[in-house]
């Protein structure tokens, strides 16, 4: 069966999303919208003396050079903020995959924000949250301890997933809602997408299997925002707009939500002739 929006031009795509839209000029705008979001955020509820919890993905990453530099450059304090970052790879035996190596999203996180922030600025260690293989509960449970997440950020991935959380066909939307940080497979076209992307196309050494948060935890946070830029993202982002809500392509869960919106790039708002 041949889907329509699939083909959609730019005109069509911004006609009726039905999750919001918004077409920035290249991926350094995408990513300076998001790092000035953030920084905004945390400016706001600093002057309310109030928490700030983001759900934070590694997967867009082009936000957090231009984030630092604004922490840095401005002088935000982040001591009253929580990054709940959103997911790991796990070895074949379901663990944590070293921090030293490349895929690991604990050692990107540390190398590319938390010892590149300040140290005067910079949250402690503690409020830098990772989903735990042996712990999947600390999540939701940190996540309810602080009174919810004021935005999630995040990317959608070649099957339409958020996170990890990958297409469920057997489920219904409001099954696939209920689901909350675990541990599973990863599919071969996220396995295969991600190889092409970060390991030159070494495909066996993708890792098998990741431990991420649940659609539960990311459809519950005050605002969502995602970002993406990339050639197969033309076609992800027509679908998420425009497609029927379903598990099969989980970021439709998102057209239910209060305040979505994904920016994109004029490459991909654009189909090639």
């Amino acid at each position: 069966m041949k889907h329509d929006y699939y083909y959609y031009t730019k005109e069509q795509l911004l006609a009726a999303p039905k999750i919001p839209v918004e077409v920035m000029a290249d991926n350094a705008a995408v990513f300076s919208a998001i790092a000035r979001e953030m920084a905004d955020e945390i400016v706001r509820k600093n002057a309310a003396n109030e928490r700030t919890v983001f759900i934070c993905p590694v997967g867009p990453v082009g936000q957090y050079p231009y984030f630092v530099d604004i922490v840095n450059r401005e002088r935000i304090s982040l001591k009253n903020v929580w990054f709940v970052n959103m997911d790991e790879y796990l070895t074949d035996e379901k663990e944590w995959i070293d921090v030293s190596e490349k895929l690991s999203f604990r050692g990107f996180m540390n190398r590319t924000v938390y010892t590149k922030v300040d140290p005067e600025l910079v949250m402690p260690e503690a409020q830098r949250i990772f989903p735990d293989p042996k712990d999947v509960e600390n999540v939701p449970r940190m996540i309810e301890k602080l009174g919810g997440v004021d935005i999630c950020f995040g990317g959608i991935g070649i099957n339409g997933h958020l996170a990890f959380n990958e297409a469920q066909d057997e489920l219904t939307p409001e099954q696939f809602k209920t689901l909350r940080t675990r541990v599973l497979a990863i599919t071969p076209e996220t396995r295969t997408a991600n190889a092409i992307g970060d390991l030159n196309g070494a495909l066996d050494d993708m890792p098998r299997y990741c431990v991420t948060i649940g659609m539960d935890e990311i459809f519950h946070a005050r605002k969502i925002r995602l970002g993406c830029f990339r050639d197969w993202h033309r076609s992800v982002v027509r679908h998420a707009a425009y497609g029927e809500v379903s598990a099969h392509f989980p970021v439709t869960l998102l057209q239910d939500h209060p305040d979505a919106k994904i920016r994109i790039t004029e490459f991909v708002a654009e189909l090639p002739e």
